[in-house]
């Protein structure tokens, strides 16, 4: 039978608007992008060139599509953080650099930097400028919820390796950058509360030995992760991006033996930290004055047959926290994996996500970082030693994770790092 000329017309027009929304009979539009990082070796000795690859999110089956023109590339070396501004219309990429190993000051055989990026057409990334943070090796970026501030951690700050009064300053620091609205440019925000000898303000925010992560809490406080003597340090956020030292400067953690902490997951008042060297759950509520309390019931124990975490992440509605593990102790079955924990609503205490065998869940190896849809239906990590992205649907009544539809798992480039997720540009 043939098409009226009538017919033909409409049918077209149905196959326009499906295309023009992004609509295919194999998936449905777009409902966000992600942008992980990656490194390629190249001739130099210890440096790995950075790479972006972009890809779009497929709102029925959580399927990932490259996007045009990726991989990206990341405007340094050894690529390790990236944030995304609200609105997504600009992403900032950390650039570790190549640090010089066993270091007495602040220095670099390769500098690190600060790129940054604007978002085109379905998630190309276009670079735009590039800053350079105050301290050497920077390694963690965090956004303000307004979007109008960025802190850059760096591992040593500039003072590093200075001897005063006998003791030698062995910290890091945060840089932090106000953000122009319009351009997405960076330009530095000095320490209004402490001066340098000559009597100039400092141009960064001194941390404790060697941080390796930070994040802010909806309170107002900004916390780094001191991995070279277990502390944290405590900030509180102010006026013009400013950071203010609270009453209690350093934040001793605890657990049976000395932990090795290795990240930090933030859910309004609750404060998450991962102990690679117990294989603990360490929580926190924060208190006055960007204090940390032991949350009653003390650290939680890892799910059985996991070992090494080093990530955490709290899922959008604040009910299940998902743990990060690069190892497990099952020698037949030494799989990277997630643990699914519920967060009680009530008192905040962790409990394993129950009614599903397979938690926990099955990655790609070496994870290292982890991050939610714009809509909450999908979870993504980004596995360094594998080299790829995997894909898990989330039960947002039971917090269980379950393979994605079409295939979970998805080439990125080289050792991938971190990732970010970014809704539709507005």
């Amino acid at each position: 039978m043939t098409l009226s000329r009538i017919g033909r017309f409409g049918m077209a027009f149905v196959v326009s608007v499906a295309m023009g929304l992004g609509v295919t009979s194999c998936g449905g539009r777009t409902i966000g992008y992600m942008w992980v990082l990656g490194t390629q070796a190249n001739a130099a000795a210890g440096q790995q060139s950075g790479q972006i690859v972009g890809y779009k999110i497929d709102n029925f089956t959580g399927n990932l599509t490259s996007a045009v023109g990726s991989p990206f590339t990341s405007g340094g070396t050894n690529p390790v953080s990236i944030v995304v501004k609200p609105g997504g219309r600009y992403v900032y990429v950390v650039n570790k650099g190549v640090p010089t190993t066993n270091p007495t000051s602040c220095s670099a055989s390769v500098v690190g930097n600060i790129q940054v990026l604007s978002v085109g057409g379905d998630g190309t990334l276009t670079p735009q400028s590039t800053a350079n943070s105050q301290g050497c090796t920077p390694v963690w970026a965090e956004m303000s919820a307004s979007g109008d501030y960025l802190y850059v951690l760096d591992k040593l700050s500039p003072a590093y390796g200075k001897v005063t009064n006998g003791v030698t300053d062995l910290n890091g620091d945060i840089t932090v950058f106000a953000v122009a609205a319009d351009t997405g440019r960076l330009s530095l925000v000095t320490n209004a509360q402490v001066k340098d000898p000559s009597g100039n303000q400092l141009t960064y925010f001194e941390v404790g030995p060697t941080p390796i992560m930070m994040r802010s809490t909806g309170g107002g406080c900004l916390f780094t992760v001191n991995q070279g003597n277990s502390t944290v340090f405590p900030y509180s956020v102010g006026a013009s991006g400013q950071l203010t030292l609270t009453t209690n400067s350093t934040i001793q953690v605890a657990g049976p033996t000395t932990p090795l902490l290795t990240s930090i997951a933030t859910n309004g008042a609750n404060v998450y930290f991962t102990d690679a060297a117990n294989n603990l759950i360490l929580p926190y509520q924060v208190g006055t004055s960007c204090a940390l309390n032991t949350l009653t019931g003390g650290s939680v124990p890892n799910l059985a047959l996991t070992s090494n975490p080093q990530f955490g992440f709290v899922e959008s509605t604040g009910s299940f926290l998902y743990i990060l593990n690069q190892s497990g102790t099952n020698s037949n079955n030494a799989n990277s994996t997630v643990s699914a924990f519920k967060i009680d609503s009530a008192t905040s205490k962790l409990s394993p996500v129950v009614g599903d065998v397979l938690n926990p869940y099955s990655i790609g190896a070496g994870p290292v970082c982890m991050g939610e849809d714009p809509t909450s239906q999908y979870l993504y990590t980004s596995n360094g030693t594998a080299g790829t992205v995997t894909g898990k649907q989330i039960n947002k009544q039971t917090g269980q994770l379950s393979d994605l539809a079409r295939g979970a798992t998805f080439p990125s480039t080289g050792h991938a790092t971190c990732l970010v997720i970014s809704g539709n540009v507005q």
